[in-house]
């Protein structure tokens, strides 16, 4: 295709997409307007489904599709920026002896918010259909608390305790995960993504049905990709090397 072809295909979606967009926000309610119909809808939809925490119940079940659009997207990230990552040919992993120093008040920081910051993110993920928070959110937070070691100053420790290819599978098994969830929900149900579980009482932990199990394979997948991710930026920055 020529360059200008190219132009002109652009110029077609790019203009499609704008026409679209326009003709969306004509139609859009007036901000600040009484008349709130998506509101009206979900919130009594998520507290009869056991789930208080109604974005989570948006999320995992009343819109659960666009979600699992939206863990492929995280998961096709990951996966395109650790390719890019990797050593070339002319590159080698090679630790250097001295970490240099780190003032002992940040060490004693580091070690002391670790296992906080470790049972926030859990709390933040096994109760995101009930409080706020959720899988997203909280997987960032595990995977914060991890590298928590590295602000301590101590990088070998950290690629000890991360091994990179557990956390790799454990992204694909989450991953995984969430489409199974959504096939066995369309063989029980006939509709994709559809609830299996027991709703439970509202506020128990064991409740709102697939939103906390959906919930807990976000939390583990967010948590693994982003742990892949800054082990590949770490391992840039401070092992690999060019081989001569």
């Amino acid at each position: 295709m020529t360059r200008s072809a190219r132009w002109i295909v652009f110029w077609l979606g790019a203009g499609g997409v704008g026409v679209l967009i326009v003709l969306a926000l004509l139609k859009m309610p007036s901000f600040g307007g009484l008349v709130h119909p998506y509101r009206e809808l979900s919130v009594p939809a998520a507290i009869g489904r056991s789930s208080p925490n109604i974005v989570s119940s948006v999320n995992f079940d009343q819109r659960a599709l666009d979600t699992l659009g939206e863990e492929t997207i995280l998961l096709g990230s990951v996966v395109g920026a650790a390719a890019l990552l990797r050593p070339s040919k002319d590159e080698r992993e090679q630790l250097d002896q001295d970490e240099g120093r780190v003032l002992e008040a940040t060490k004693l920081l580091g070690y002391l918010l670790l296992p906080v910051t470790l049972i926030v993110g859990a709390d933040v993920v096994t109760h995101g259909h009930l409080t706020p928070g959720g899988g997203f959110q909280g997987g960032v937070v595990l995977a914060t608390a991890v590298h928590l070691l590295y602000v301590a100053g101590s990088y070998k420790m950290l690629r000890r305790v991360r091994p990179k290819s557990w956390y790799q599978v454990a992204e694909a098994v989450a991953a995984g995960a969430f489409v199974v969830l959504g096939l066995v929900g369309l063989l029980l149900t006939g509709a994709f993504l559809a609830n299996i579980f027991p709703r439970g009482v509202l506020g128990d932990l064991f409740s709102s049905g697939t939103v906390f199990y959906l919930n807990v394979a976000v939390g583990a997948e967010v948590t693994s990709g982003v742990v892949v991710l800054l082990s590949g930026f770490l391992a840039q920055a401070l092992s690999v090397r060019e081989v001569r």
